[in-house]
């Protein structure tokens, strides 16, 4: 009598019309895993370096209006120097609304990543 033999296919967890995951490159470290983190690194650093320059332009041009008006520094709302409202009450609403743009747009960033290197179908893709 012989001996049972078990025969069995490829794995079936992965339908055969879908691509298969490219996360695998990346953690592999292969050309094309760097290639997707490189543009990864290259869309994070493009927002940062752009809502760095937001911050330096707008925070810069301030003292610098104070410096060339100097008349600014006499007007009183609320009996406050115009200055020390602008500098130390208003700019901080600001940061955290950039702070808050920041933040979104990195997880927009590391989502848009994620689909790309998981290969999953997006909304409306078959």
């Amino acid at each position: 009598m012989t001996e049972r033999v078990r025969v069995t296919g490829p794995p079936r967890h992965t339908p055969a019309g879908r691509a298969a995951s490219r996360l695998g490159d990346v953690h592999e470290q292969t050309a094309l895993g760097d290639v997707y983190l490189r543009s990864l690194l290259r869309a994070q650093l493009g927002l940062a370096a752009g809502l760095l320059a937001l911050l330096a332009v707008t925070l810069g041009v301030l003292p610098l209006a104070f410096h060339l008006a100097p008349a600014l520094a006499d007007v009183r709302p609320l009996g406050i120097p115009l200055p020390w409202l602008v500098l130390g009450v208003l700019v901080h609403p600001f940061l955290l609304l950039l702070a808050w743009r920041y933040v979104r747009s990195a997880e927009r960033n590391e989502q848009v990543f994620a689909d790309l290197v998981g290969g999953e179908s997006g909304p409306g893709e078959d």
